[in-house]
C-alpha cells in the first residue's frame, strides 16, 4: 500500500491550516510554505472542502480555514477521502462482491488483521497530532 502524493499534501495543508489558527489562510502562503505547486493544492482543497473539512473565502481576507478543530480530524478520514477506501485488497472493500473463495482462503484473515491495524492506526493520529506533535515530539516538527 502507497499513500500517494495527493494524500500526503492532504494531511501537510491541513496541519499548516491548523497551525496557522482559525483565520482563513491564502491559499499561495500554504503553496509556497508546503512547496507544493498551488494548481494542485487547488484540486486538494476542492476535495477536502466539498467533504466539509475546511471553508473557503473568497475575495480580500479570503483563503482557506478548518471548519473544526484540529483535534477532531482523524488521519483516517482525510486518507479516505482523498485516497478512497485503505483496504489492502479489494475483497475487504465496503460493496465489494462476496468473494467465492472467502471460507476457504487462508490469507483473508492476515489481510483482514491488515485492515483493522491501518484503521487503528490512522485513527490514533489527529490533525492536531500533525500540526504540534505527541508526546515527546511535540513542538518538534516544521509545518
Amino acid at each position: 500500500m502507497t499513500i500517494s502524493t495527493r494524500g500526503r499534501y492532504a494531511l501537510r495543508v491541513m496541519a499548516d491550516l491548523a497551525a496557522h489558527g482559525s483565520d482563513f489562510i491564502p491559499l499561495k502562503a500554504v503553496a509556497e510554505r508546503q512547496n507544493i505547486s498551488q494548481k494542485y493544492l487547488e484540486g486538494i482543497m476542492t476535495s477536502l472542502s466539498k467533504a466539509g473539512l475546511v471553508e473557503g473565502a473568497h475575495g480580500k481576507g479570503g483563503g482557506y480555514r478548518l471548519s473544526r478543530a484540529p483535534e477532531n480530524y482523524r488521519v483516517r478520514e482525510i486518507l479516505e477521502i482523498t485516497e478512497g477506501e485503505l483496504a489492502p485488497v479489494a475483497c475487504l472493500k465496503a460493496g465489494a462482491a462476496p468473494c467465492e473463495m472467502a471460507e476457504r482462503c487462508k490469507t483473508l484473515p492476515m489481510w483482514k488483521e491488515l485492515y483493522k491495524t491501518l484503521n487503528g492506526f490512522f485513527d490514533s493520529y489527529t490533525v492536531a497530532d500533525l500540526a504540534f506533535g505527541s508526546g515527546e515530539d511535540k513542538g518538534s516538527w516544521i509545518i
